[in-house]
């Protein structure tokens, strides 16, 4: 059965500082890949694979200041989402670190509800799980 985790139990640290009004993270790992072709057939007989990256985005309700200077200085940071259940000791888990991240991007929009979101579009070298 799946684990279902619930955002308003889960967290998201940057460089180990905790940042509020986080709406939503998505993460994909991008593996560059090459087939390797056989002279004279239509098959491929093997993959010979190259770069990994991860691209991902961190929605914040308004705005993080940790996230615009770090887009404004052009640092790396680390920065880990902890993904949780409930609040229970024995409630299930998940976190993901990501290393040597930068921003790259940065959408802001406000609708007629008042309230801002901040798109942060990030990279990191790694994606590890726990």
């Amino acid at each position: 059965m799946a684990t279902v985790f619930s955002a308003n139990h889960s967290s998201l640290l940057v460089d180990g500082d905790p940042v509020e009004g986080v709406q939503s993270v998505a993460f994909r790992v991008v593996t560059e890949r090459e087939d390797i072709r056989a002279i004279g057939s239509d098959e491929r007989v093997d993959v010979s694979f190259g770069l990994r990256t991860v691209n991902g985005e961190v929605v914040i309700r308004s705005t993080a200041t940790v996230l615009d200077d770090r887009l404004a200085q052009r640092t790396s940071f680390s920065m880990v989402a902890n993904l949780k259940k409930g609040q229970g000791a024995d409630d299930p888990s998940r976190s993901y670190s990501f290393d040597d991240c930068y921003v790259e991007t940065k959408h802001f929009a406000m609708g007629a509800s008042g309230t801002a979101e901040t798109t942060y579009v990030f990279t990191a070298t790694r994606v590890r799980e726990e």
